[in-house]
């Protein structure tokens, strides 16, 4: 039982009435009677389980926007229901409007809407809903909370997108206009043109020259239906949050995923065949052998729900996963931080051992809060921190290079930047004919 304003005004003015006729008598008598009214009206109030309470599912939305969530309350007594009404949901669910106000008469339905602006990626659920039912005086209520289950899975924004055009321009000219002028594995004829200063002699056509009476040479396509495997690495480095000037607090984790759908939407639309997996000590998600109209849609389920781990990457298991998955060679992104921690948890040997027979690219986030603290010389304690700040910039770099050495491709950027220069890197192997 819940007591209402008016309950207490109704004290209140018993309190005139004691100052009127002073004594005890009449305080008792009068508290007497409104704890008599109170207790009639809570028993007088409809019971919230005659309220049948229904919510359709909801479809998935990206982080950010808006989404309408509905809730259809029934009243099925034989009494009108007057009261309120609370749709409560976590709080990264960014729920507004979640009050309402009751008033039902018996059989009718009503329908209620909840505004959900989601902060955080993942599937967001409710909490309950609370059903407060007012007796017919107003002073107190009957309430009641039921779990009503509803889920809203949050898809990662995929902002990255608005890069794509300019790259499937680049990959355009680079399947046409612009063919790749080299032989090799991995590459398929395009076409014959005539030979220019530059070119490369082990190109030239012999039997095509003697036919036209004039030097040309051979073009060649980067071959498609090449293997692109994504791994994302869920382990603790995956939790870092980053900031830094002009850009907004976000986790490692979400910068890798924009990074990996932006590399597979490109990779599909070049007719390589593309798989992920999520990966610390153990599978979180997995997409295999899915067309390029289902690629997209299929990554953004699996990566969704994706949370960091806060446990050490077991990089042999990424090793044996990346065995399973392809026996060809193939592009293999690894995203994960780079960081000598990293890989002194044994991810070195399984680079080395993966660049043998892959082409191998490590991709990483830079935390571009590092960069400022490295100008900042404001005071002796700022000069600490940018001496700290260029050590860890210096150890990048150490660590970068180490991993060229040993054929690994290395890519890193703040986390705007990190997928269109995945990206690119991306166009450049396929330019190469490396793929």
């Amino acid at each position: 039982m819940a007591v209402s304003g008016r309950a207490v005004w109704l004290v209140l003015v018993g309190l005139v009435l004691v100052v009127a006729w002073p004594g005890w008598a009449a305080f008792w008598i009068w508290l007497a009677v409104s704890v008599a009214l109170v207790v009639l009206d809570a028993v007088l109030a409809p019971a919230p389980r005659t309220l049948l309470v229904r919510r359709p599912p909801l479809a998935a939305v990206r982080l950010g926007e808006p989404r309408g969530t509905e809730l259809f309350v029934q009243n099925t007594g034989s009494k009108r229901v007057r009261g309120f009404l609370r749709d409560a949901w976590v709080p990264s669910a960014g729920a507004t409007n979640t009050r309402h106000r009751l008033d039902l008469p018996p059989g009718e339905r009503r329908r209620f809407e909840v505004t959900l602006t989601p902060t955080r990626r993942g599937d967001r659920l409710t909490d309950r809903v609370t059903l407060r039912t007012t007796g017919p005086l107003g002073l107190a209520s009957r309430q009641s909370a039921l779990t009503v289950p509803g889920r809203l899975r949050v898809l990662p924004p995929f902002a990255s997108r608005k890069h794509l055009p300019s790259r499937l321009s680049r990959l355009r000219e680079l399947d046409g206009r612009s063919a790749v002028q080299h032989r090799g594995q991995g590459t398929e004829f395009d076409s014959l043109r005539d030979y220019v200063d530059g070119d490369d002699v082990r190109s030239i056509d012999w039997r095509a020259s003697a036919r036209r009476h004039a030097v040309v040479v051979r073009t060649w396509r980067p071959e498609r239906d090449r293997r692109v495997l994504l791994v994302v690495d869920t382990s603790r480095t995956s939790a870092a949050r980053l900031a830094g000037d002009g850009h907004a607090v976000t986790v490692r984790l979400d910068a890798q995923i924009e990074a990996a759908l932006l590399t597979a939407a490109l990779a599909s639309r070049a007719g390589d065949r593309v798989d992920l997996v999520a990966h610390d000590r153990r599978v979180r998600a997995r997409v295999r052998g899915t067309s390029r109209n289902d690629l997209l849609p299929s990554l953004v389920e699996a990566l969704a729900p994706l949370e960091p781990s806060l446990v050490e990457a077991d990089w042999d298991a990424v090793a044996t996963e990346v065995r399973t998955t392809t026996r060809q060679r193939a592009l293999v992104v690894l995203l994960t931080a780079l960081d000598t921690s990293v890989l002194d948890s044994g991810l070195l040997p399984v680079l080395e051992q993966l660049s043998t027979k892959h082409t191998v690219v490590l991709a990483a986030v830079d935390d571009p809060a590092v960069p400022a603290l490295a100008r900042d010389r404001s005071d002796a304690e700022a000069v600490y921190t940018a001496a700290a700040a260029e050590t860890a910039t210096a150890e990048r770099d150490r660590t970068a290079r180490l991993l060229a050495r040993l054929g690994v491709e290395v890519v890193h950027a703040d986390p705007d930047g990190l997928a269109p220069a995945l990206a690119d890197r991306y166009l450049a192997l396929k330019a190469a004919g490396r793929l």
